[in-house]
């Protein structure tokens, strides 16, 4: 091969690598700036993980309550954000979602906390998502698992009965009233047979046609500011016993 053939062959290749190490580069370079992606984190972990952390433990003597649910709880606090100042309460609800996912929420979300009770309300998200596999069945297995779990830790638990709905404003066709009410009496009946508190936000916000009275609430779904307050009178009160602040 002459002289300047293997120069030309030397200097092609010595090209190719130089453009194949941009091209790494840029391509690291790329990845580095695109968000971090949460796909896996299908219970929404993330949401509560640094607030947890610089929550830590509960100081001594201190009664902490946890509330676990969607969006009723989420938005709780966002409409009346002074019902929690100065409380050992941590609001932990995370709008939108089902029972399996505050499952597996449990114990990052509760356990971890070491809350002296944990309030529970689950159920409408899987009801308004109904494509047919969801009963009140499966529903209740995911609340009694999370019962047993913070029975294991020495939780104490209250069960709610779920605010009553007439009509999801997202998907009209679903009728869930009935639903809700034959859920909220087997939450009552395993509260009952396993010694766990029942809240009752059923029967004070209730109005004829097995809704949410208008007054008091938003969209059917969800209470307004006056509708909270009414949630609050029977939550402390049932807090009031099971804390036996009184």
């Amino acid at each position: 091969m002459k002289p300047e053939n293997i120069k030309t062959k030397a200097i092609f290749c010595i090209f190719i690598v130089t453009l194949f190490c941009r091209i790494n580069l840029f391509a690291q370079s790329a990845a580095s700036d695109q968000k971090e992606n949460f796909a896996d984190d299908w219970a929404r972990l993330t949401k509560y993980q640094k607030e947890n952390d610089s929550v830590g433990q509960p100081k001594r003597g201190e009664k902490r309550v946890v509330f676990l649910g969607s969006s009723i709880f989420e938005f709780w606090k966002q409409k009346d954000p002074e019902y929690f100042e100065g409380k050992s309460y941590l609001d932990r609800g995370i709008s939108g979602q089902i029972s399996p996912q505050l499952l597996i929420r449990f114990r990052q979300d509760v356990i971890d906390l070491k809350p002296k009770v944990v309030i529970i309300l689950a159920g409408s998200n899987d009801i308004s998502g109904n494509t047919g596999h969801v009963t009140n069945e499966k529903i209740m297995k995911n609340i009694q698992s999370m019962a047993e779990l913070a029975k294991l830790h020495h939780i104490k638990v209250i069960l709610c009965k779920y605010l009553p709905i007439n009509e999801y404003p997202w998907a009209k066709h679903i009728r869930p009233a009935d639903q809700i009410i034959a859920l909220n009496d087997m939450i009552e009946a395993y509260a009952r047979k396993k010694h766990h508190t029942v809240l009752d936000y059923w029967t004070p916000l209730v109005d004829e046609q097995k809704g949410q009275r208008k007054e008091w609430s938003v969209d059917g779904v969800h209470p307004n500011l006056e509708g909270y307050r009414i949630m609050e009178k029977v939550t402390e009160t049932v807090l009031d016993k099971v804390l036996k602040r009184r």
